[in-house]
This record gives C-alpha cells, structure tokens and sequence, in this order.
C-alpha cells in the first residue's frame, strides 16, 4: 500500500547518519578525556573523605568506650565503700552512680559532637568548599541563639558545674535560697526538691545562687540547759557525763552519735539563771532527734539528783523558803509617840466656851 506522499519525510529534515555518529564520538572522547584527567583527583578526594569518615567514627568509639570504663571504674570504687565507716562519711553509691552517669552523658556528647563536627568540616574542606560563609552564618546563629535562650545556656551550665563538683546529690537536704527541701532528682537544667510538707519544688540551676547542703559530713547537736545559780557545776557535769555515756551505748543512738558529748560550759549567768551548753557531733540530718533525746535524758537525770531546771518543777524534798516575819510589821511612825511634836501639832483643837461664859473681846 502506498504511503501518501504528505506523510514521508522530507529530505531535507532526514540527519545525516554520519553527522550524528560524529557528534556521539566526539562526547564520548570529551567525557572519557575529562575523565581521565580526573579520575586520579576524585579518586584521591574519595578516599581522603573515607579515611576521615573511618578515623572520625573509630576515634569516637573509642573514646566514648574510655569514658564508659572510666564511670563503671567509678561506681566499682562507690560500691565497694558502701556499708562501711568510710561510706557514712562519703555519699551513697546511688548517688554517685547518678552523678558519674550524668558526667559520662555529658562527656560523651561533648566527644562526639567535637569528633563528628571537626569530620564534617574535614569532609567540606576536602571537596574543595568554602568554609568562610559557613563558619559565619554559624557564628552569627550562634550568638542569636545564644541571646534568645540565654536562661536555657546558663541553666545547662550551671548543672554541668553542680554536677562535676558534687555540690548535692540525690537524698541531700539542701537549702537553695529559693526553696528547700530533700533532692529526689538532678537535671543539667532543672532540680526537683520535695519540701517539707510534700511538695515538689521545680528548681531552675540557674536561679541558684547558693546552696546550703545540711546532708554531707556531719551536723551538730546543741542542748541549752537553764538551771539555777545556786546549783553545783561539778554535778551538772556528772549528769550530763552519765547520760551521754548511757545514750552511747543504746541503739540507735549508737550510729547516730559520732562523737562524744561534752558540756561546753556556761552559756550564760544571770541572777536568776545560768545556762550549761552542751553539743555532740552527729549524722547528717540526725541532729534535731539526738537534740531531743538529749533533753529528755537530761531533765529525767537532773530531776532523779536533784537539779532544778528553771522553769520545771521542784525537788520533792525542796522545802519553801519561810516568810519573813518582819514583812507584815509596818513601819515605826512618829505619831505613835504623844509626846512628840508631830503628835502634839496635831492635837484636836478645843470646843468653844458655852453661851454664859467669859468672852474675849479686842
């Protein structure tokens, strides 16, 4: 069938077959040249970006291997003091487990974040970009960012620091100007302090600026003793040697105590009064109760000898002192003489003479 003629290619729009062939040799000698001429740098760039990519993620293992074995040596050497004498005077093993976790997070984000960011500009570096504007923007973004969230920075900073310099921990009573109470957790940003009525207290690291922690060492009880002047300081001391060497050896007041009771001497002496100091060194937060053990073995003990304390009740033996019977004599006067002047200016004036009498008269 033939074709109709408006449907053939003209023969002016047909390619020269020999042309195309031409065209196609000469791109495909261009990009085999070009090639050729590269093939070396690229290959060169490849295997530097591989050599850093490799060096970057073997140095990071390691490292964040290190600071692994480094918190569990930590927490080895925490555990192995707990239970013993040494323990007491240290923090728990809880807590330094916590607070070796919470460095060994922040190192190993540190280490990573300084090993993978150098890589990536190594990597950048390599494929021949220009770090300049870059490095700017970040610096410009850095400051902005460091301007809009300066709280957010100076709070995560401030936990880095309270942290690294094990000021509290959790279980610590602490005082932190803004609220107190018990540790029951420590953030990089926030700590969570339980008051004492129960509430919770959301402290921000960076609102705090000092901390009183009443936990760590020891605490000291004090007892301040009222009695009278008249009593003997030599039975005062025996007393209170008695019952410091009773609650020593009685559980358990035994741990609680860690040090001696001593009598500090007198406090201060008035007419009425004079006041006997006495202390002991204690556990942590275990002060108030021996304070108040110590009161109600010194009153029973003052009481079975003796002592008065001002303000108790006394002695049964004590007898009141008697009146003074000069107290309800009044004093002597001097009309009670009738000869004396003072009687005799106030004799009662006479009645006048009666009616038939003599008069006086000028």
């Amino acid at each position: 069938m033939p074709w109709p003629a408006a449907l053939l290619p003209l023969a002016s729009n047909t390619p020269d077959a020999s042309t195309t062939l031409k065209e196609t040799h000469e791109s495909v000698n261009e990009a085999a040249s070009f090639i050729e001429e590269n093939w070396a740098t690229w290959l060169s760039i490849g295997l530097r970006i591989l050599l850093i990519v490799v060096i970057a993620a073997a140095l990071r293992s390691v490292v964040r291997k290190a600071l692994t074995k480094l918190i569990n040596r930590m927490n080895t050497s925490a555990e192995a003091v707990e239970g013993t004498a040494l323990g007491g005077l240290l923090v728990n093993a809880e807590r330094r487990r916590q607070r070796s976790e919470a460095i060994g997070s922040v190192l190993r984000s540190v280490a990573s974040f300084l090993i993978l960011g150098t890589a990536a500009l190594m990597v950048l570096a390599a494929l021949k970009i220009d770090l300049a504007p870059l490095l700017a923007s970040a610096g410009v973004a850095g400051v902005a960012i460091g301007f809009g969230a300066r709280n957010l920075v100076t709070d995560f900073l401030s936990g880095v620091f309270m942290i690294m310099e094990d000021q509290y921990g959790v279980g610590d009573k602490i005082d932190a100007g803004v609220a107190s109470g018990e540790v029951i957790e420590v953030g990089l940003r926030v700590t969570k302090l339980r008051g004492d009525n129960g509430e919770i207290w959301y402290v921000r690291n960076g609102e705090i600026k000092r901390i009183g922690n009443l936990s760590q060492g020891w605490a000291t009880a004090g007892v301040a003793v009222q009695v009278k002047p008249s009593e003997s300081l030599s039975r005062i001391r025996e007393g209170v040697k008695e019952v410091a060497d009773t609650l020593a050896k009685e559980s358990p007041w035994d741990e609680r105590l860690w040090g001696p009771v001593e009598v500090l001497g007198l406090d201060e002496v008035l007419l009425a009064s004079m006041t006997v100091k006495v202390s002991a060194k204690t556990m942590p937060g275990q002060q108030f109760a021996v304070e108040r053990e110590l009161r109600w073995r010194i009153k029973e003990a003052f009481d079975a000898a003796g002592i008065r304390i001002i303000g108790g009740l006394p002695a049964g033996d004590e007898e009141e002192e008697a009146a003074d019977p000069s107290a309800a004599v009044a004093a002597p006067s001097a009309l009670s003489n009738p000869a004396s002047p003072q009687s005799l200016a106030t004799t009662p004036i006479p009645p006048p003479a009666a009616p038939g009498g003599p008069r006086i008269t000028k």
